[in-house]
């Protein structure tokens, strides 16, 4: 097998928006992507007419490359329909990156938007059944609570512990305009809430939000050109392990610990060297899984390497500053929702919320049911 050559720095992040957050009503999933696409075009000061790369995948429409296309009325070169669920967006930004670099395009557009929330109609179910589940109907937190159990049985992971994520989370959005859910939030208010699949609770459980979020990408020797702080991609690696929770090969264990080192080696960079993390927070578990499986610390030490506020405001390493999914925006995929925080960080805009001195931003998106991992380092002038 030939090693991997990634485009280290060659392609740039250089427009970024969200639209529609929390409530949208009126607004179908592609006017809302189609919406942040405009606004993250404008913000690059393009145009539709600059975009020849199409990336979209849409929660109602297989053929969303297609009719986002025509929505816009534009004809574009490369179109990118890759759907594994939230970790999809990121798979995108990598083989934007690879398109660039390669001459096939010039700007690619990365977008997408649900109305989850306000949505009267149910989303078609997703094709395909399990034979070794669907026959006990299970709900989507069921698979995650099932990691949870077992991460608990296995190193001792506590309630309290996965609780300090979502409490984590709220005091970043505590700190965001547009996040929305704000106010205050104990460790015991998230146990104490109602169980949806034990032992997640519905605090332990991401919103159900409408929303939608673009980024714009383009080649370095141009970012510069369109954006005095560009995110320039330095990394990017996805992974594939199962698709339904009952074959995963472990519960306690990601493809983010197979796509981390690699966009890591991509990169150049090791955790040490990362400023704010951007993780896919479906449900508090999935934090802590990251968080082990990305070699932010060892396995089974995710619960304690989170307590005591270790990831909120003022702690250790900032981990989801907008709020998340728990707290911020969860429109069916949160992916995209990730690279914007990241981009926003790494560009010195993300208000209150700001980090100090951010070069190196990791943004993870997770698809399916712990089935699909993807994993981007995003960085300033200074890394490359």
């Amino acid at each position: 097998m030939t090693e991997a050559r990634f485009p280290r720095g060659r392609a740039a992040m250089v427009g970024w928006a969200t639209h529609g957050m929390g409530e949208a009503p009126g607004q179908s999933s592609m006017d809302l992507a189609a919406g942040a696409g405009l606004l993250a075009l404008d913000s690059a000061g393009l145009t539709l007419a600059d975009v020849d790369a199409l990336y979209v995948a849409l929660p109602d429409d297989m053929l969303s490359g297609l009719s986002l296309a025509e929505y816009y009325g534009i004809h574009p070169k490369v179109t990118g329909n890759n759907r594994t669920g939230g970790s999809a967006f990121l798979s995108h930004a990598i083989e934007a990156a690879l398109a660039l670099d390669a001459g096939l395009c010039d700007v690619a557009l990365i977008t997408y938007g649900s109305n989850t929330r306000t949505n009267t109609r149910r989303y078609p179910a997703p094709p395909g059944e399990s034979p070794y589940e669907t026959a006990y109907r299970p709900n989507l937190p069921a698979s995650y609570a099932l990691a949870a159990r077992r991460h608990m049985h296995e190193f001792g992971t506590t309630r309290e512990q996965l609780a300090e994520v979502a409490v984590a989370a709220r005091k970043w959005a505590n700190l965001n305009p547009d996040a929305y859910k704000r106010g205050d939030l104990s460790i015991d208010d998230v146990i104490s809430a109602p169980m949806v699949a034990s032992p997640l609770t519905v605090r332990d459980c991401c919103l159900v939000t409408d929303g939608a979020a673009a980024v714009v990408m383009t080649r370095a020797d141009r970012a510069r050109d369109l954006r005095d702080a560009p995110a320039y991609l330095l990394g990017g690696a996805a992974a594939t392990t199962h698709r339904y929770i009952a074959a995963m090969p472990d519960l306690t264990v990601t493809a983010a610990a197979q796509s981390g080192p690699r966009a890591f080696a991509h990169a150049g960079l090791a955790p040490s060297d990362v400023d704010v993390l951007q993780l896919y927070d479906a449900f508090t578990i999935n934090v802590i899984l990251f968080l082990e499986d990305l070699g932010f610390c060892p396995k089974g030490e995710g619960g304690r390497f989170v307590e005591g506020g270790a990831i909120a405001p003022g702690g250790t390493l900032p981990v989801n500053t907008n709020g998340g999914g728990l707290s911020c925006v969860h429109p069916g995929m949160y992916g995209l929702f990730t690279m914007v925080e990241a981009c926003r960080q790494i560009a010195g805009e993300a208000g209150d919320r700001q980090v100090d001195d951010v070069n190196v931003a990791l943004s993870h998106g997770n698809g399916g049911v712990l089935s699909s991992q993807a994993t981007l380092l995003l960085g300033s002038a200074a890394t490359l």
